[in-house]
């Protein structure tokens, strides 16, 4: 079975029923490289989430352990630093709270966010993170 006849000139010629397969091939490795492009852009994207929604949590956590200030305004910066840095639909559900763990006042920032899984646009399931400080001046 040949698949190139030598011409005149020494450079190899194509039979006809290989015309044509340049494009099958091109359009079947292009499809699956976009797709290995946006899974690892789709993993990227979900990470810078979940690493912000913790370092605004954090930030909010010991914005509020703060000795001039109370867990409200923990939970009031934690939101105002996701919207900034994120989106408003990121911040809908932030709570800050304050409890007693071995005889230290521990303040508490959660965060529940939708997952990012096409772009933006999340399903149902969603991120819950949790940030903590210990209150000043005990």
């Amino acid at each position: 079975m040949r698949t190139a006849v030598a011409t005149a000139r020494g450079r190899p010629r194509t039979e006809r029923r290989d015309r044509g397969s340049a494009v099958a091939e091109f359009a079947m490795v292009g499809s699956l490289v976009m797709v290995l492009f946006l899974a690892a852009f789709q993993v990227g994207f979900s990470l810078f989430v979940r690493n912000t929604l913790i370092a605004n949590a954090a930030e909010g956590a010991r914005l509020g352990a703060r000795v001039d200030s109370s867990t409200d305004a923990g939970a009031q910066r934690t939101r105002d630093l996701i919207t900034t840095s994120l989106s408003p639909r990121y911040a809908r559900d932030v709570t800050a709270t304050q409890e007693r763990r071995n005889g230290m006042i521990v303040i508490t920032v959660k965060v529940e966010a939708p997952l990012p899984v096409v772009g933006p646009f999340g399903p149902s399931q969603s991120l819950t993170i949790t940030a903590h400080a210990y209150k000043e001046k005990q």
